[in-house]
């Protein structure tokens, strides 16, 4: 949240903090970021983008909202991302 634009963080701080669930990176997101990369959704410069997603849907959140058009709100890398968490049994985001 840090380097997001002034709108986002102003909106962020609207949110009550009871509905904001922080979760942590695990070994199971790492790993399933790892098989994005692998799976070439996205390249390794993106490790960052890629655990983001994977934290998202080991825990079994149902959207990630993310301002990155780049790697995360990208129809393509979408497929990419939710193609690789289908084979491996994951929902999808």
């Amino acid at each position: 949240m840090l380097r997001a634009p002034q709108p986002v963080r102003s909106f962020l701080e609207t949110i009550p903090l009871k509905q904001i669930e922080r979760i942590r990176l695990t070994e199971e997101a790492v790993n399933l970021a790892d098989q994005y990369i692998a799976g070439k959704v996205v390249g390794q410069t993106s490790r960052a983008d890629c655990q983001h997603i994977a934290m998202a849907t080991t825990a079994k959140a149902d959207v990630l909202v993310s301002w990155n058009f780049k790697h995360i709100v990208n129809l393509d890398k979408i497929r990419g991302y939710n193609g690789i968490n289908y084979q491996l049994g994951y929902n999808m985001i």
